[in-house]
């Protein structure tokens, strides 16, 4: 009887199990901290605790910024090729249906009409969960439609980047795209029109060096990461310890090449702001 009831009194003890389930919490890379993960995400994906911006999708980044139900999809259709039958690993299509399947996006963009604070505008966003906001063809070309949109109808353009910049697979057909972006904001510019661009993190390569740094109000997000090349690999060209914070968000708003840094919790009202001053 003893060792009968030993064993019914230890079997609930061996089979516990924690009842908290995974992910729940999360340790903030900004200040260390754990941190409730719906307290956060209830927070615009910013950490209670530091301010720490949280790096999120297109699909979230639009719900932020959009008036609720105002948001229309544009240039949903648009699918990318493989004219060099690029293969790493993996052959580009193979390697495009994955991103799709993991993300439900063709693509790694979203654009379409959209208010904000009831101000009408097209707004582009920049989709760091598919290739990591990789700018192919089908990037440069959404961009470039929804540039030429905003000229056409008279309406601010903004443009929220996010990206490692141009996408390998498909070579210089990938950097052909930032010349093609530029020429339309060119277009843009001499019809009077006002571009927000909106730099969040990472915000790097060849995105950086065409569309991202043309706006006529440049914002970005606190502490985003921002340059054309990563600092590992300048610091290792030039040879030279770099300064703190370098190619973060208030290190170029020091260095004059942005307008303003602005949390995201200010980023609604920001843009509005600026709507409002342009007389549009």
């Amino acid at each position: 009887m003893t060792r009968t009831s030993t064993r019914t009194l230890n079997k609930p003890v061996a089979e516990r199990k924690s009842s908290i389930p995974e992910g729940l919490w999360l340790r903030c890379p900004g200040c260390g901290q754990m941190v409730y993960r719906r307290q956060m995400e209830a927070n615009l994906h910013v950490c209670p605790e530091c301010g720490h911006h949280y790096r999120i999708g297109a699909v979230e980044r639009v719900k932020q910024l959009a008036d609720t139900g105002s948001f229309a999809p544009m240039f949903t259709n648009i699918e990318s090729r493989d004219p060099l039958g690029f293969k790493d690993l993996k052959k580009y299509p193979d390697r495009l249906r994955v991103e799709q399947l993991k993300t439900g996006q063709t693509d790694a963009v979203q654009a379409g009409m959209v208010f904000i604070k009831g101000r009408q505008a097209m707004l582009c966003c920049l989709d760091l969960t598919f290739m990591m906001g990789s700018m192919g063809s089908v990037v440069g070309e959404i961009v470039t439609r929804s540039i030429e949109h905003a000229t056409q109808h008279g309406l601010p353009l903004i443009v929220v980047s996010c990206s490692g910049g141009a996408r390998m697979q498909e070579a210089g057909l990938s950097l052909m795209q930032m010349a093609k972006s530029s020429a339309a904001l060119a277009r843009y510019d001499r019809a009077g029109g006002l571009f927000i661009s909106i730099l969040t993190d990472p915000t790097t390569g060849g995105v950086t060096a065409s569309f991202a740094m043309l706006g006529d109000v440049i914002i970005a997000e606190p502490k985003a990461l921002i340059g054309f090349a990563g600092p590992r690999v300048i610091q290792q060209t030039i040879r030279q310890e770099l300064p703190d914070g370098f190619q973060r968000s208030e290190f170029l708003l020091n260095s004059g090449m942005l307008d303003r840094v602005v949390t995201r919790h200010d980023l609604r009202s920001e843009i509005a702001r600026l709507i409002d001053y342009a007389g549009m």
